[in-house]
């Protein structure tokens, strides 16, 4: 679907506001799985957190992802992802050692162009739900990178601007 957009990459790499602006916009937007998952295992006293049992939340989290697909797929427009799918198998094959290909197969495909936002340690911060340092994002940015090229999708580096300029530079590269 060319009209599905992944926005991934470095964890605090500004994709939670490039979605908002997106959004903004007038876009369809989808909230990033893992941080819906926090807020549910926080509120149901819940151990499918990435600290306590990456397995389970990477399990979860890809559940999640189809679901949010399916849900989108059915919607009229462009739509982007804040993570999903490709990033949960990431998260499934770092903890587990499950092959990308295995845990992907017979899943959607977003569109071929994927956003990922580099590490960017000006605006990256911790905070209740990110509690990983720096080099453990970047960490996470080089495997997402390498799944994504495997994946054989086009790999659209996010330039490091505003806010304004990234969604500019995404819608532009979508339409």
């Amino acid at each position: 679907m060319q009209r599905l957009f992944l926005i991934t990459g470095c964890s605090g790499g500004g994709k939670s506001s490039l979605l908002a602006e997106l959004n903004r916009r007038g876009h369809g937007t989808v909230e990033e799985p893992g941080r819906r998952i926090v807020a549910q295992e926080r509120a149901g006293s819940g151990n499918a957190l990435p600290w306590n049992d990456m397995a389970a939340f990477a399990r979860r989290a890809l559940t999640m992802a189809k679901q949010d697909f399916a849900a989108a797929a059915a919607t009229p427009g462009l739509v982007f992802f804040d993570r999903g799918l490709v990033d949960a198998a990431v998260a499934l094959k770092a903890s587990t050692g499950a092959p990308l290909e295995r845990t992907l197969d017979g899943m959607p495909r977003y569109a071929d162009t994927v956003f990922l936002a580099p590490p960017w340690p000006e605006i990256f911060a911790n905070d209740q739900d990110r509690k990983h340092s720096f080099g453990v994002a970047k960490d996470e940015f080089d495997r997402i990178e390498a799944a994504l090229l495997a994946l054989r999708y086009d790999v659209s580096i996010l330039p490091k601007e505003s806010v304004a300029q990234r969604a500019d530079f995404v819608l532009t590269s979508a339409l």
